[in-house]
């Protein structure tokens, strides 16, 4: 069955729309504003490059990421309760439901950054019980949303980027896993740790490779899709480096380095592939301003961090130059795009 494919900003159904409905348009497609924005810290902290303004600006990033997660948080929770039917609109629709996967995700975003980045500001011991129990709450939502969410949103409609948002967050939480688990004591907790994470990394990648062959399929037969949507393209880019991110971070025996090195090659080249084209199609169709636009920050801030991990798993120049310039092309964008939404705040939120 297909449908006609709308922007992921809905309107309040017209019995309750006004022109003062406070909050009217918030959707779970606002937690991507703390992605991307947490992604910018993650990225920065991981480049082979290190200084004390790349630190600072990490850090400032990774506070803006937390405040805007309290924000996007508050907010939704008060639409609901002002607009139920809208929210349970968003939940019925075949692009925005899935964007539901994005909360647990940028709660694994900035408990990341909380363990790389913030350590600095708030010290290590706060920033670990951050870190934890970041992992704890997203990882049992973003199982939760990869088992619930396809079955109210893949029936809806054709195959679309934003199919990848719910099943994804398993990877997310491999990868921020994969950060912790250093910190773990050698033992039994550590090895059930790691172990829970491969699954994590196995589940979230075989989900990811079914969905994206759909994608793509899609994508070829029958064009981009709506100029509105051609930003979630980018989406695709997620998956692919926080695959490699994640397999890099857990690759702690030899086997699972080799793994991390063969693997994370060929998703490399895949990514950059797929950048490639995104940027072409984006290019082209020139989309009009949307929150859309964010999917062009989160996912490429994991190809950045999954660069980074090739360069340390190499020590190849190709991925210290890749990584870097990648970076620039992501802070550049974030730049945009967070400005683009604040000035465009009121009609997305009204």
């Amino acid at each position: 069955m297909t449908t006609t494919l709308e922007p992921p900003v809905t309107r309040v159904p017209a019995a309750t729309a006004t022109r003062s409905a406070p909050l009217a348009n918030v959707g779970p497609n606002w937690f991507a504003t703390v992605m991307g924005t947490g992604g910018v810290a993650t990225a920065a902290a991981t480049l082979p490059v290190h200084g004390r303004a790349l630190r600072s600006f990490a850090e400032v990033a990774w506070l803006i990421a937390l405040l805007l997660l309290v924000a996007v948080t508050t907010v939704t929770v008060v639409h609901r309760r002002l607009h139920p039917e809208a929210a349970r609109a968003h939940l019925r629709h075949p692009v925005i439901g899935n964007f539901y996967g994005a909360a647990p995700m940028a709660l694994l975003t900035v408990g990341t950054g909380a363990v790389l980045v913030g350590r600095d500001l708030i010290g290590l011991p706060a920033a670990l019980r951050v870190g934890w129990g970041c992992w704890a709450v997203g990882t049992v939502g973003g199982l939760a949303c990869a088992a619930v969410l396809p079955r109210r949103t893949y029936a809806l409609g054709t195959p679309v980027p934003a199919w990848l948002m719910p099943v994804v967050p398993p990877m997310v939480s491999a990868a921020a896993g994969g950060v912790l688990v250093v910190h773990l004591a050698p033992g039994p907790g550590r090895q059930t740790m790691l172990a829970a994470c491969w699954v994590l990394f196995g589940l979230a990648l075989v989900a990811a490779l079914v969905v994206t062959a759909r994608v793509v399929r899609q994508v070829a037969s029958h064009g981009v899709g709506p100029a509105a949507l051609v930003p979630t393209l980018w989406i695709l880019l997620g998956p692919l480096g926080q695959s490699i991110t994640a397999a890099h971070a857990l690759g702690t025996s030899e086997g699972g380095h080799r793994f991390a090195l063969v693997y994370g090659s060929a998703a490399w080249l895949a990514a950059v592939s797929w950048l490639g084209f995104s940027a072409v199609a984006t290019w082209r169709v020139r989309p009009p301003f949307g929150l859309p636009w964010w999917s062009l920050t989160f996912p490429v801030g994991t190809v950045v961090t999954g660069t980074s991990a090739l360069f340390a798993m190499t020590g190849l120049t190709l991925f210290s130059v890749s990584a870097v310039g990648l970076f620039v092309g992501l802070v550049g964008a974030w730049v945009v795009v967070a400005a683009s939404t604040a000035r465009h705040s009121r009609r997305l939120l009204a």
